[in-house]
């Protein structure tokens, strides 16, 4: 079973909700999903290097275990830790996807060839769930 890894901004409900709603597709498909604002943590009230430590290796432990990355790509530019996250599993050969949820921007051009040139770019999650479910 793959283990996807679901990466994306934190900063606010709107971002964490959809982040699960593409958690849900998957796990809806049978696989097994990490979210880390679900299963790491969000940092709320102490910013302490043992909690930012906790978050990290919890999160980097997740990316090695994972064979998919998804990655949301919406906002002024990528978000910085989702970026890392993409260079991370790109230089690790995990299969990578990004979701752009109809973003009216230009994707980074570096972000946009990690991820297959844009081959494996999706604008809604109707188009990931059709993409998955031909597969």
């Amino acid at each position: 079973m793959d283990y996807v890894y679901i990466a994306g901004p934190l900063f606010d409900d709107h971002e964490r909700s959809y982040l699960e709603s593409i958690a849900k597709i998957f796990e809806d498909r049978g696989y097994k999903t990490f979210l880390p604002h679900r299963d790491a943590g969000v940092i709320k009230d102490k910013y302490t290097h043992e909690v930012k430590d906790q978050i990290f290796t919890t999160d980097i432990e997740a990316l090695d275990k994972a064979t998919i990355v998804v990655a949301l790509l919406t906002g002024r530019d990528v978000d910085s830790g989702t970026s890392a996250e993409i260079g991370y599993a790109f230089a690790k050969g995990k299969t990578l996807i990004g979701i752009d949820a109809n973003n009216v921007k230009f994707l980074n051009i570096f972000v946009w060839g990690l991820l297959g040139k844009g081959e494996n770019i999706y604008n809604s999650l109707k188009d990931l769930e059709r993409y998955l479910d031909e597969q």
